[in-house]
């Protein structure tokens, strides 16, 4: 039995499955989606690596052109995050119509919020490109977000379609959309960036292009995912594509706000990190670069199984299966702690080998194992407050993991950290261990509140049989 005809004969029944053929389900949706997590952080480091045969302005254009874009974009793709919660649960309690009608909704707020996402960051592009950036790099960046722009909405359709498939078990799409977009990017960029082919070389421009026409091959791929799930069960996908309805249109918002708002918290705050960084020294700051990075490559892995919590957990409730929901969050969340677990291991037993992909300076070897050490320390507790997060999602509640983001982050985390850094002198030590003390806290309260909250259900189901 394929891992995905295991999720559908767990949407089908309410009695208790083995824990051994719930973990396969949640393995089945997980790993398709940490995949794609890990193929979209690839796609960024493929488009770095190849302008960096440019110069060293291209690489720096790229490099700030993708952080004026990230932020925008993502909350834009957050805004479709309760897509996971309403299809899933949908799903669960065979509402397969309602599926439909909830995808439908998440494609009017996207069509809706693209321009204004797009105008955002027209503004943006010049206010990060102002004084104090070299002119080149400025009109390069300018150059590379212009283009990059056009990419916006087939990115929240994209965003859009994968919710909706995760939410109904199709996760194996998703992750083929993004393994092959990278090849489509990887040689969209040798045409266009070199001008090969007979194409003009564009530079930072054509990787820009490549990457928008990855988004359109992305967007396309899953569109059709779609519409072959809708044919296998005798519905035309867009024959019958349902019109505006604003009381759903509302409930996604109520739910996707809070949600976009706690990943543009969490994004800010790093990237408030990383400015405090570079007033330390060039050393702290290329240091500080290489270990975000290691952190937020192990940081997918969770995100990954954050998704497949979200999306078991609403199947479970939707169902009226209270109890296999909390099962199924506990083992989510067990997973990405486990896993998490190994990587603050391998932190800590072999930092120089991991440092040595990025560089071979010495006296940033030195000083990222002392903070990768650091990093390590905060690694499972990164994973449960992620995949907790997602669990909370499948329930319907997205507000208060963003609260606790903002409380973690920018209130205890960032000012601590920035005191420890810079009036007590610990450096760039100070700053990460700040971040550490808000991750350790953001992953205890969740934890929490994800026991509080799964009870809840339970106590109505049981009611409910009585």
């Amino acid at each position: 039995m394929s891992s995905e005809q295991e999720i559908q004969v767990f949407e089908q029944h309410n009695h208790a499955p083995r824990l051994g053929a719930e973990l396969r389900a949640l393995l089945g949706l997980a790993i398709p989606v940490v995949l794609s997590e890990l193929g979209w952080m690839t796609m960024t480091i493929v488009d770095l690596i190849m302008v960096g045969r440019l110069s060293p302005d291209a690489i720096g254009a790229v490099g700030l052109g993708n952080a004026i874009y990230y932020a925008p974009s993502l909350f834009g793709i957050g805004l479709l995050l309760g897509l996971d919660t309403v299809v899933s649960q949908a799903w669960g309690a065979g509402r397969y119509d309602d599926c439909h009608r909830w995808l439908a909704q998440g494609m009017y707020i996207a069509t809706a919020f693209t321009p204004l996402l797009m105008l955002f960051m027209v503004a943006a592009q010049w206010i990060f490109t102002g004084h104090g950036v070299d002119p080149t790099v400025a009109r390069l960046t300018r150059s590379y977000v212009m283009i990059l722009n056009w990419g916006t909405l087939p990115l929240l359709v994209y965003g859009g379609f994968r919710r909706y498939l995760q939410g109904v078990g199709r996760v194996r799409p998703v992750a083929f959309a993004l393994i092959t977009a990278n090849l489509v990017n990887l040689g969209g960029n040798w045409v266009l960036i070199y001008g090969h082919f007979g194409f003009p070389a564009m530079g930072v421009r054509g990787s820009a292009l490549s990457t928008c026409l990855a988004r359109v091959y992305m967007a396309a791929v899953l569109v059709w995912a779609a519409w072959a799930h809708e044919a296998k069960r005798g519905h035309a996908l867009f024959a019958h594509w349902p019109g505006p309805d604003w009381n759903r249109l509302r409930e996604l918002l109520r739910l996707g706000l809070p949600a976009a708002s706690q990943v543009v918290l969490e994004v800010a705050a790093f990237g408030a990190a990383t400015v405090m960084a570079s007033h330390l020294n060039p050393i702290a700051l290329a240091t500080h670069e290489i270990v975000l990075s290691c952190a937020a490559y192990t940081y997918m892995v969770p995100l990954g199984i954050s998704a497949a919590a979200a999306v078991a957990v609403g199947h479970a409730v939707g169902a009226g299966n209270a109890a296999r929901a909390r099962r199924a969050g506990w083992l989510a969340i067990g997973l990405g702690a486990g896993f998490m677990a190994l990587m603050a291991v391998l932190f800590l037993t072999v930092p120089r080998p991991i440092l040595h992909i990025w560089t071979g300076d010495a006296r940033v070897l030195a000083l990222g194992a002392h903070i990768l050490a650091i990093v390590a320390a905060f690694q499972i507790f990164d994973g449960t407050q992620t995949v907790s997060t997602g669990a909370l999602r499948g329930l319907g509640e997205t507000r208060f993991p963003m609260l606790m983001n903002f409380a973690g982050y920018w209130i205890l985390g960032l000012p601590l950290g920035a005191v420890l850094c810079f009036p007590m002198k610990w450096g760039l030590s100070g700053l990460w261990l700040g971040l550490t003390l808000a991750l350790i806290a953001i992953a205890l309260v969740l934890s929490v509140r994800w026991l509080k909250d799964s009870r809840k259900p339970l106590l109505r189901v049981e009611r409910a049989a009585l």
